[in-house]
């Protein structure tokens, strides 16, 4: 049976709904350097839900709109890190080929999961990522430089494999695995952006050839990816990325983290209880 269109006033909600959770992703990016898929994910679930729509692929097509998304933005903010001569290229051009091989692979492991799993997932790699952003410290280190060789043919595609299962860029992960490896946090935050590109890229080409089920989907998507709210979510965080700048710079980093962290562990935790139907 396929879901009737959602009225007008409905639909003129969504939209308000998308434009607010795109200007708060975009802040999120500008002030914190963690990708805003962490934010866009639990909000297109939301959404998504409250429009009628579910299914056990919606999900997917969260993360697949997500994802979409962090290729404009990524790119956005690669080209600015590199007028800064912040992006280190080396570490770039050496992790890409393992992170695209990784996202690609995350994309067939999603296809074949059903949504609740990938809700419990996103909850809990989520919450462990807020810990690390609350309780983490600067001084951490797990070695002197990046990996090379194995360790990096063996890292890379895990960071892209993960990522791609919870519908977010490169700095959720690649931050903190740059600052563990005794890299610069601008130098990791700049860089990280270039890893949200081949997490990205290779993943919605995927996301757009998978077959969602007609009645389970929002109007106007494509494979997995909805155009709606990839067209609205962009505009948003193209406005509201410099704004999260200048808050990064007018406010303590560390409290702004901290509070970010505790927000993020919530939401995380809401999506744990909704997987497991609590």
């Amino acid at each position: 049976m396929s879901v009737p269109m959602p009225d007008t006033s409905l639909l003129v909600q969504m939209t308000l709904m998308l434009m607010a959770t795109g200007g708060f992703a975009g802040v999120l990016a500008g002030a914190l350097g963690v990708g805003g898929g962490i934010v866009l994910v639990p909000s297109f679930f939301y959404v998504f839900t409250t429009l009628g729509y579910g299914g056990p692929q919606l999900m997917q097509v969260c993360l697949a709109t997500s994802l979409a998304t962090i290729i404009v933005t990524s790119l956005r903010s690669v080209l600015s890190h590199h007028k800064r001569g912040a992006v280190d290229w080396h570490i770039l051009r050496g992790w890409t080929p393992g992170i695209a091989i990784g996202a690609l692979a995350g994309v067939s492991v999603a296809a074949n999961l059903s949504s609740t799993f990938l809700q419990a997932l996103f909850g809990g790699l989520g919450v462990f990522i807020g810990l690390y952003l609350g309780f983490g410290r600067a001084t951490w280190r797990l070695g002197s430089e990046m990996p090379k060789g194995v360790k990096r043919a063996i890292l890379s595609p895990i960071l892209g494999f993960l990522s791609v299962l919870m519908g977010i860029g490169g700095g959720s992960f690649g931050v903190p695995m740059m600052t563990l490896y005794n890299s610069p946090i601008h130098r990791a935050v700049a860089t990280a952006a270039g890893f949200g590109m081949a997490i990205a890229v290779p993943s919605v080409i995927g996301f757009l050839f998978l077959d969602v089920a007609a009645d389970n989907r929002p109007p106007f998507t494509v494979g997995a990816v909805n155009l709606v709210a990839f067209g609205v979510v962009i505009a948003m965080t193209l406005i509201t990325a410099p704004l999260g700048v200048k808050l990064a710079h007018a406010m303590d980093g560390k409290l702004l983290k901290r509070v970010f962290a505790v927000f993020l562990t919530l939401v995380a935790l809401n999506m744990l209880r909704k997987a497991l139907g609590l």
